[in-house]
């Protein structure tokens, strides 16, 4: 049988992909991370289908259960909240799945940055204003980033830069980017993108990190700090330019 690792989505129950919903509810076993997860997702899953919290599970004990699950002849949902690409752990449940011959697929989902732009009601690439977008976190207790992808560095391109669980650390990100980014730059935090309790701050850089601990934001949220937040003066964009030379096959 089959573990399907699927992007949950950012919160809201109906931004799962309808495929990712139809995969739900043909699994008879689901593991999700009930601190993550909306249980009105769960409902998705058959009536009869053994779910099982993994918010108090280690990662050896998480690829039992989907190896046990597939040795039992059940297909397994293992649902992640976002997207499976960006910060979800899946790159090592799928190499242990590897190592036991398991068989497995992704189903992409909504991520939170994603969310949280839409909240904004922004575009995170503005032409003539910026055209790049960094997806990144800060280092604490959790696994070291890498060499040269710390903010200092990764600041000095002034591109749009996003942080994931990084909300508790916010003064340490206002100071690294400061020296790059100034402290009139626009910046925003989302908490909870798309969820009833969802959070909205706006701001610059050097007012930010108050509207954060203002509101007690500590998690569940996404740091985006660069020039596109706040463009209003910018070029359209050539691809739906009356001059763009047009092609007809």
């Amino acid at each position: 049988m089959t573990v399907y690792f699927i992007g949950a989505g950012p919160g809201a129950a109906d931004l799962i992909t309808l495929r990712g919903a139809r995969t739900l509810a043909a699994c008879q076993v689901c593991l999700y991370a009930g601190s993550l997860v909306p249980p009105e997702l769960l409902a998705e899953c058959p009536p009869d289908a053994d779910l099982v919290d993994t918010a108090q599970l280690n990662l050896d004990e998480i690829t039992g259960k989907l190896v046990g699950a597939h040795e039992d002849g059940h297909d397994v949902a293992r649902l992640h909240s976002g997207d499976p690409s960006v910060f979800s752990a899946v790159a090592e449940q799928m190499r242990r799945l590897d190592a036991a011959g398991v068989p497995y697929e992704i189903v992409p989902g909504v991520p939170a940055f994603a969310a949280a732009a839409a909240s904004l009601k922004r575009e995170l690439t503005v032409p003539t204003v910026g055209q790049t977008v960094i997806l990144t976190r800060v280092a604490n207790r959790a696994t070291a980033m890498p060499d040269k992808e710390d903010l200092a560095t990764l600041g000095r391109s002034g591109a749009l830069i996003v942080l994931h669980l990084a909300a508790r650390y916010v003064d340490r990100v206002v100071d690294e980017l400061l020296p790059h980014y100034g402290s009139g730059c626009p910046a925003a935090v989302v908490a909870y993108a798309s969820r009833p309790d969802e959070v909205v701050l706006r701001g610059t850089l050097g007012d930010i990190a108050e509207k954060v601990h203002a509101e007690e934001v500590v998690r569940t949220a996404v740091i985006m700090v660069g020039r596109t937040l706040g463009a209003e003066e910018f070029g359209d964009s050539h691809l739906y330019s009356a001059e763009r030379e047009r092609h007809v096959c």
